[in-house]
């Protein structure tokens, strides 16, 4: 394993309509998907235009979680593991619940989704022969990812026991003094972040969060819009990009960022 313990590794997609996400993600983005066939249940792996890999994503109709409800449609994110099984338990003992068992994709590694004392779903991966997605930073692949939430100081505590979050705190100056951001990692090599969204969000929005990357806001706002999806907020000018969150036709959130439009602050 050559990604270290905590770094978002994968992202993958749940939707009612396969189909139909397609023609959105592919008009969006340029993406590519390619279905790895009844033994993976149909699992679609996903490339930009330049062929790297970035998620994946598959179909959920019909499907139930433990309590027996329909699986929503919806983003998750994966954190890289040494051992899942050990990894899990430590999550277990920490206040975390398995959504999940612990299961063998082929060759490629294990996984799990389990749920963080916040609320806030989220997913382990072991790699064997394959890593994750690309760390390019290319427009159509992930550029960011972050946790936000109500329990700041309950979250951090999970991250850093279960997934050795080494979190530092934001310098970057904002607007708000109060608000609370930290990285996994100083900034250079971090790949993902945790805010405190207490008096910015309301509960029901908060949770794991994915930007993926756009040459142009207005652009990929206007494609949005013509290809069904709905722009819920922004675009909103900051130092890392000029950022919009997106719900595709089936209400899974996301956010996009144009990095080449960053405005400092003030």
């Amino acid at each position: 394993m050559s990604r270290t313990t905590g770094t978002s590794t994968w992202t993958d997609l749940s939707v009612q309509d396969l189909d139909a996400a397609k023609v959105f993600y592919s008009g969006l983005f340029g993406w590519t998907f390619r279905e790895l066939g009844e033994e993976f249940g149909h699992y679609a792996m996903i490339s930009n235009s330049d062929g790297a890999s970035v998620g994946g994503a598959m179909s959920v109709a019909g499907m139930t979680g433990p309590d027996g409800t329909a699986l929503p449609t919806g983003w998750d994110v994966y954190l890289t593991v040494d051992d899942a099984d050990a990894r899990l338990a430590t999550a277990l003992a920490e206040g975390g619940t398995a959504l999940t068992p612990i299961m063998d994709i082929g060759t490629d590694g294990r996984n799990v989704m389990l749920q963080d004392p916040t609320g806030a779903s989220i997913g382990m991966w072991q790699a064997k022969e394959f890593e994750g997605y690309e760390f390019t930073g290319a427009p159509g692949s992930p550029v960011w990812f972050e946790l936000m939430t109500h329990r700041y100081d309950d979250a951090a505590a999970f991250y850093t026991a279960v997934f050795e979050a080494q979190l530092v705190a934001m310098t970057e100056p904002m607007e708000d003094d109060s608000f609370r951001y930290a990285t996994n990692g100083p900034s250079e090599s971090a790949s993902w972040g945790l805010g405190d969204a207490t008096g910015v969000m309301p509960a029901e929005a908060t949770g794991w969060r994915i930007y993926f990357g756009v040459d142009s806001s207005d652009s990929a706002l206007a494609k949005v819009l013509e290809l069904g999806g709905q722009v819920l907020d922004g675009p909103v000018d900051s130092p890392f990009g000029r950022i919009a969150t997106i719900a595709d036709p089936e209400g899974a959130t996301f956010q996009i960022s144009a990095m080449n439009e960053s405005v400092p602050e003030g």
